[in-house]
């Protein structure tokens, strides 16, 4: 695998002479005996649902939002989705959905662990890296959640799976997408997270669409093994709604990056 160089993806590195630390203060004898606080937990971005109420507010605004020309590789994805799954908007067809959309989040993790072997003695800028890192990971555990719920659905509908489309294919396109992230990432970071901000906005519309076709998944009571992993939504449609908010949160970081600096700096992280 192609491995980029420091240059690639972070600034120069100037390395500071090194200090001899000062000499640490004695600790008392009673509080060295206790014991102590664990670390400050790391509060997902996804862990605030919303009420019914606003979800239906974000699902109007996702149907009547203006559509905008998506970028040649995401258009080339979204045929492919098209001619899998014929049939359209379906709980297979988010699965296979699901089952690709974690895999950018993968390919930035991956790069930024590689950026932080180069410059780990810039602990304040492996910091700010770190801070990227986790993000990626919190956003994967969200696609991993929406994929689960729906290979449950799949499951309880008795959807009977083809062996080339369903099992192999998805293998070898989430394989594909990987190293096309990772490379656009190498090569110009804005390019990869202009492909994703696009893979989630077209994935945001579709959930809002698959619950206005479907009105009665607002009768439907969601009963799932992963509530309490994901979220205690009553209905099928808050359901499917919160996921439709959470690609819009995928999409809103990938363009806060862009926005703020793609490559990995030591101002901005």
């Amino acid at each position: 695998m192609l491995i980029p160089s420091a240059s690639a993806m972070t600034e120069e590195v100037t390395v500071a002479p090194f200090d001899r630390p000062p000499t640490p203060s004695p600790v008392p004898t009673d509080v060295a005996q206790e014991r102590p606080e664990g670390p400050v937990s790391y509060q997902s971005c996804f862990s605030m649902p919303l009420s019914p109420a606003e979800l239906r507010d974000k699902q109007r605004e996702y149907l009547d939002a203006h559509a905008y020309r998506y970028g040649l590789p995401a258009r080339l994805l979204f045929w492919t989705a098209g001619k899998v799954f014929p049939q359209g908007r379906s709980f297979e067809f988010f699965a296979f959905v699901e089952l690709v959309a974690r895999v950018p989040y993968m390919a930035w993790e991956h790069v930024g662990h590689i950026a932080q072997t180069q410059n780990h003695k810039d602990h304040a800028f492996d910091r700010k890296i770190q801070d990227r890192v986790v993000l990626a990971r919190d956003e994967q555990d969200n696609e991993f959640w929406h994929l689960l719920i729906m290979e449950e659905f799949c499951e309880k509908a008795g959807y009977k799976r083809r062996w080339f489309l369903d099992r192999v294919f998805p293998q070898i396109l989430s394989f594909l997408y990987y190293q096309l992230s990772w490379i656009l990432y190498v090569v110009r970071p804005k390019w990869s997270y202009q492909l994703n901000s696009d893979f989630e906005d077209h994935a945001m519309r579709q959930y809002a669409q698959f619950v206005a076709e479907n009105p009665e998944f607002d009768s439907t009571a969601w009963e799932s093994a992963y509530r309490s992993d994901y979220g205690f939504h009553v209905t099928v449609g808050d359901m499917l709604r919160q996921i439709a908010v959470d690609e819009e949160q995928h999409k809103d970081h990938s363009e806060d990056y862009i926005r703020t600096g793609a490559r990995f700096s030591r101002s901005t992280g």
